[in-house]
C-alpha cells in the first residue's frame, strides 16, 4: 500500500471494523475495556467456551470420580484422541496422525528419541540459531543421550541479518552427516515463516527426517501437512490457540510412520484395547496416540476443547485472511505514524513469509514495552531490541491496532519511556 493513498484515520479503523466479518468472535473472549491486548503470541486470552469446558470437565469430576474417564460428555480416556480430531483440519491431517499430549519440549524430546537413529555418516541433528532456546536444550540432552557431543553433533545454520534465516542456507546445510532436521515453522522473534513444504521435499531428496515446531504458527495461518509429507511436529496450544498458561501441547506423526516404536514409551502409548492387560510388553497404540507417555492432564486439556469449537466456526482461512490484513494495517500505520522515531520494521513484510505477529525492532524496547503497559497495551519484550505486537484475528480490532500506534506515538513523543530502566522484568 502506498503512503499517499493509505488513509490513517481513525474512522477509517472503525470502518474497517464494520466490515470484519470475524468481528463478532470478539465478544466470545474476556477482555477489559481499558487494555489492548497484542501479546496472543504468547499467551491467548479466555474464552467463555473455554471457561465453560473447563468447568464441564470440572463436575465430571465431582459427579463421576474415577468413572469420569468413561462417562460424560467428554470421557477422559480418549480425550487426547477425540481432540486431536478437532486439531487436525488446522494442520491438514488425518484426525489419527495428531495427539493432544505433553508440552512442546516433552514432546520434541519424544520425537528426537524417536526419530534422531544415528547411523554410519550421518550422526547431526541440524537446527537453527534463532529458534527457541528450549528446542536447542532438548535436541542437546538427545545428542548426549546417544553418547555425541552437542557441540560437534548439532549443526546450527547461521542467520545472515540476526533476524531471517533463508531456506537457501538450511538447505546447503543438509550434509549426508545429517540424520535429522528440527526447525520452527515461524521464527518466534521476527515472525519469519519458513517454506516447510521446500524444506521437507529438500530433506527426503537426501534421505534425512524432518519435524517442525510450530509454536508461532498453529492458530495463526494455515498448514497443509497431508501435501507436504512433514514427518512430524509439535506445539503448544496456549498461544493463538487460548488453551491457557501451562495446557497441554500437541504433536503430530505423519502416518507413514505408524508402527515406529516410541523413543519413550509410557502409560498412554499403549493401543487402548490392551492398556489395563497390565503386561509388561508394550503394544503401542497405531496412531500417534503411540507417542503419548503419561495420563492426560485432563484439567488442562480441558479449555482447548471450547476453544477449538471457535476455531471450527471461524475457519482457519478466514482467521489467516484476517489476520494478514491486520499486520498489513498495522505495518502500514508504523510506517506513516512514526517515521524518524527510530524503529525498524524486523519482520518480513511479505505476506507468505510473515506470521501472525509484528516485529519492531528499537534500542529502547524494554523501556518502550513498559510505558507502553502503564498506556493500556500490552506488548511482549524479546532481547535484546525487540517488540513484539500481536493483533490477533479471534479477538483485536482494527481500533485495537490504531490506538496501540497512537500510543505508541505519544509515548515516542513525550519520552514517556525514559521514566524506566531499559532492562526486560524477570518475564519479557
Amino acid at each position: 500500500m502506498q503512503e499517499n493513498t493509505f488513509d490513517s484515520s481513525y474512522d477509517y479503523a472503525c470502518q474497517l471494523d464494520k466490515k470484519d466479518e470475524l468481528a463478532s468472535f470478539r465478544n466470545e473472549f474476556y477482555m477489559k475495556e481499558d487494555i489492548i491486548y497484542l501479546d496472543g503470541n504468547s499467551l491467548g486470552l479466555l474464552s467463555k467456551r473455554a471457561e465453560k469446558s473447563l468447568l464441564e470437565l470440572l463436575d465430571a469430576w465431582k459427579q463421576f470420580g474415577i468413572d469420569g474417564w468413561i462417562e460424560g460428555n467428554y470421557p477422559w480416556y480418549d480425550l487426547s484422541e477425540r481432540l486431536g480430531g478437532m486439531l487436525a483440519p488446522l494442520i491438514g491431517a488425518s484426525p489419527e496422525e495428531v495427539i493432544v499430549t505433553g508440552s512442546t519440549t516433552t514432546n520434541l524430546h519424544q520425537m528426537a528419541a524417536t526419530f534422531y537413529e544415528p547411523k554410519g555418516k550421518k550422526t547431526k541433528i541440524l537446527a537453527d540459531e534463532l529458534t527457541f532456546p528450549s528446542d536447542i536444550y532438548a535436541l542437546q540432552s538427545q545428542i548426549k543421550v546417544k553418547g555425541y557431543d552437542p557441540d560437534t553433533h548439532l549443526v546450527q545454520v547461521k542467520s545472515r541479518d540476526g533476524r531471517t534465516i533463508e531456506e537457501s542456507d538450511i538447505i546447503d546445510t543438509m550434509t549426508e552427516e545429517i540424520a535429522l532436521i528440527v526447525l520452527p515453522s515461524v521464527l518466534y522473534r521476527s515472525g519469519q515463516i519458513l517454506n516447510m513444504k521446500r524444506l521437507t521435499e529438500e530433506a527426503h531428496k537426501r534421505g534425512i527426517l524432518i519435524g517442525f515446531d510450530l509454536c508461532h504458527s498453529i492458530g495463526a495461518m494455515t498448514h497443509h501437512f497431508a501435501e507436504w509429507n512433514i514427518d512430524f511436529a509439535v506445539w503448544c496450544n496456549y498461544k493463538y490457540l487460548n488453551a491457557g498458561p501451562g495446557s497441554v501441547g500437541g504433536l503430530y506423526v505423519n502416518k507413514k510412520h505408524f508402527g515406529r516404536r516410541p523413543g519413550l514409551a509410557g502409560w498412554f502409548s499403549s493401543k487402548k484395547e490392551k492398556q489395563f492387560d497390565m503386561e509388561h510388553t508394550l503394544t503401542p497404540a497405531e496412531n500417534a496416540g503411540a507417542y503419548q507417555i503419561g495420563t492426560p492432564h485432563v484439567l488442562s486439556i480441558a479449555p482447548l476443547i471450547g476453544s477449538l469449537e471457535i476455531f471450527a466456526e471461524a475457519g482457519m482461512e478466514n482467521l489467516r485472511k484476517k489476520s494478514l490484513h491486520m499486520t498489513r494495517y498495522m505495518m502500514d500505520l508504523i510506517t506513516h505514524e512514526l517515521k524518524d522515531m527510530g524503529f525498524t520494521l524486523g519482520n518480513p513484510t511479505d505476506d507468505s513469509r510473515r506470521g501472525g505477529h509484528i516485529y519492531l525492532e528499537h534500542e529502547e524496547a524494554a523501556r518502550i514495552c513498559k510505558a507502553l503497559k502503564v498506556n493500556g497495551v500490552i506488548p511482549d519484550f524479546r532481547a535484546p531490541n525487540g517488540i513484539r505486537l500481536a493483533p490477533v484475528a479471534l479477538y483485536n480490532s482494527y481500533e485495537d491496532v490504531w490506538k496501540s500506534v497512537q500510543l505508541l506515538k505519544k509515548i515516542m513523543a513525550e519520552q514517556q519511556y525514559k521514566q524506566f530502566e531499559n532492562k526486560r522484568g524477570i518475564i519479557a
